[in-house]
């Protein structure tokens, strides 16, 4: 798959599944601005030419609708079908190859000219290049230290340090969701599960960081279900920690039935999420603690991933436009050549989880996973998710459109859309620090 070449040292660090505990030397950190992006990535252009030199992304417009499609006009170079899938194997994933044997009669993937896009402020690039030099694993794996922020490895030596990056990557700060999380059926039938969500690290809330309470906190996250009835005022609220191994996630659900807030422990790992459609650890691509897994780091490889797939958020779309039987209408994803790193993780021998091995390939200029295989306790091939990314340049801040979750077993799948919600992204949300406590969900969760 066109690996791309590393030094024998490097390559040798790379390949193992133990946790590295050193930072990078200066030395190594002078790499990142000159070949390197500040966030990691290879400046340069790849040898064929597919792949463009980064040139500082797309620019930041606080003013600017982030909906709009500025490729619109683009038409794809080529359409991969199961007629000529054998020219474009050496870059898709397992995971793709499978979607065209499970559909070949209506799976496709429009390929478009490739645009790095990703862009973030300086003060966060700062931060990554600091972290690099500064930054450690804990031990085990499962936290860090001497971490300030976001991608705390933006040199990796590891397959964990990069699932590390993609977790703590840059959201654009403080954000209030409205999105649809939708379960769909064999037969395409589905119905929305909608829900009003607020995400914010500590940095961002409103009366600032506290070197006391927020001193362990990656970020505070609770989301409030709308639709459908049976759901509606369901509250679910998530601490989630820096430190895992001495304070794991902390998060508690409302139940609007039973009007009781309870500690909830289990939102985590393999608990079912979505109708069972996937797990817990599943949403946003990949989340939670790391330590069920050993994390390998395979290498570089270039792959189509879908990438600025603004077509996603349009909002003259309609889900039932979108939303098909099997997979979501091809027509309006966009996939684009990038490098990727690829990790495989798999699980440890004394450790729980219904999923026995994972593959995933982190896209290198964002630090977003964007696509994960999955295989189940036997080594079959599960499921399959894709995250559809796209570059808001209001919040200069890379993000999901869509991600889905392609079950190869049952032939359902899971599709997260925003395209009938009204403000899907509102960064000019700031909140205090109260607002992610039991009592707040207490009050929220009201049918």
């Amino acid at each position: 798959m066109n690996i791309i070449k590393f030094s024998a040292t490097f390559l040798a660090l790379a390949m193992t599944t133990h946790t590295s505990y050193a930072q990078v030397s200066n030395q190594e950190a002078t790499k990142l601005g000159g070949e390197l992006t500040l966030m990691g990535a290879q400046k340069a252009a790849n040898a064929a030419g597919t792949i463009p030199a980064y040139t500082g992304g797309l620019s930041h417009d606080a003013s600017a609708d982030p909906y709009t499609n500025i490729y619109a006009n683009e038409k794809p170079l080529f359409v991969i079908n199961k007629n000529n899938l054998a020219q474009y194997r050496n870059n898709l994933t397992v995971g793709q190859l499978a979607m065209f044997e499970k559909y070949p009669d209506t799976y496709t993937m429009p390929i478009y000219p490739t645009h790095r896009t990703a862009s973030y402020p300086q003060n966060i690039l700062d931060k990554a290049k600091k972290n690099a030099t500064s930054a450690q694993l804990l031990a085990g794996g499962n936290g860090l230290t001497n971490f300030d922020e976001t991608v705390p490895f933006a040199i990796p030596q590891n397959g964990l340090e990069v699932i590390w990056n993609h977790v703590t990557r840059f959201r654009g700060g403080s954000v209030e969701l409205n999105q649809a999380t939708v379960p769909v059926q064999r037969d395409g039938s589905y119905t929305a599960i909608k829900e009003h969500a607020q995400f914010t690290p500590p940095q961002y809330l409103k009366g600032g960081f506290d070197a006391e309470e927020d001193k362990n906190i990656l970020f505070y996250y609770t989301s409030a279900t709308k639709s459908p009835a049976r759901l509606t005022g369901n509250v679910l609220l998530v601490h989630e920690t820096i430190d895992q191994m001495n304070e794991p996630r902390k998060a508690w659900q409302y139940n609007a039935g039973q009007r009781r807030v309870r500690r909830a422990p289990q939102v985590a790992y393999d608990a079912p999420n979505t109708d069972g459609m996937r797990t817990a650890d599943q949403v946003d691509m990949f989340n939670g603690a790391p330590d069920r897994y050993d994390w390998k780091l395979v290498g570089k490889k270039e792959i189509y991933i879908p990438y600025n797939s603004y077509k996603l958020i349009d909002k003259n779309a309609k889900y039932e436009d979108i939303i098909g039987a099997g997979h979501i209408n091809q027509d309006y994803t966009r996939y684009e050549l990038h490098r990727v790193w690829h990790v495989e993780a798999t699980l440890k021998e004394d450790a729980r989880h219904i999923y026995g091995k994972r593959s995933l390939y982190i896209d290198e200029d964002t630090w977003q996973v964007a696509i994960a295989d999955h295989y189940d306790r036997r080594g079959e091939l599960w499921r399959v998710s894709e995250g559809h990314a796209i570059q808001l340049v209001n919040a200069n801040t890379s993000w999901y459109a869509s991600t889905t979750n392609y079950d190869l077993f049952s032939g359902r799948y899971m599709v997260s859309l925003n395209n009938e919600e009204r403000n899907a992204f509102d960064f000019s949300s700031v909140v205090k620090r109260k607002f992610f406590t039991a009592a707040a969900i207490r009050r929220r969760g009201k049918r």
